[in-house]
């Protein structure tokens, strides 16, 4: 990656993907952010110029910078990624700690965060947008669809998925071959041995309706 980037959200997201992009010795020229509090401030000696619909700082994407959605919302990571697509013709950056392990033979989307230490396994596929926590694992074979969040320490087994928009909580464990639905929620912990319907949240060991 050649161009330094800008990253929309300064925030939890935004360090760890500012962290990321650190760790990979590439340049971030600076972070938007809606909250008053943030804007003239640093993160991480990084500034944060302005809000997320700064049209003066968001002409520079496309020719001059890349640009990373980093909020923890799903739904507000999807409006901000169609509205650079549509009215930029800008598409967000992976952003890969040096830590994280990505296999060569992974298929892989645009706007991604995947923390230190997290595993994405060979042939396992991850869609567009996705979080992909610190110490998570994404087996063989496994799917996450976009905009989903994998929490920290959790594990998508072999050939298991995860719809989009859907959240795995930390430390949670998703058995082999198991699909969890679109805007499904699985709580902190669980261990999911059956199908998650779309929508529903789950919890426990076994995790069951909530």
């Amino acid at each position: 990656m050649e161009n330094p980037v800008i990253i929309l959200g300064a925030q939890a997201v935004g360090t760890a993907a500012l962290d990321a992009f650190l760790s990979n010795d590439l340049v971030v020229y600076c972070l938007l952010d809606d909250d008053p509090k943030l804007q003239k401030s640093e993160l991480l000696e990084v500034p944060v110029m302005g809000a997320t619909d700064d049209a003066e700082l968001l002409k520079l994407l496309g020719k001059k910078c890349e640009v990373f959605v980093a909020t923890d919302d799903a739904a507000s990571r999807r409006s901000l990624t169609q509205m650079l697509r549509q009215e930029y013709e800008a598409v967000p950056v992976n952003a890969i700690h040096q830590r994280a392990s990505v296999s060569a033979h992974a298929t892989l989307g645009h706007g991604n965060y995947v923390g230190p230490n997290a595993v994405v396994a060979a042939l396992a596929t991850l869609g567009n947008g996705c979080l992909i926590n610190g110490n998570a694992v994404v087996e063989a074979r496994a799917t996450v669809g976009d905009y989903a969040q994998l929490g920290s320490g959790a594990l998508l087994g072999a050939g298991a998925s995860v719809g989009e928009l859907a959240f795995v909580g930390a430390g949670a464990v998703v058995v082999a071959g198991v699909s969890i639905g679109d805007k499904a929620r699985v709580g902190a912990g669980s261990v999911v041995v059956a199908d998650v319907p779309k929508g529903q949240t789950v919890f426990g060991n076994p995790a069951v309706k909530v």
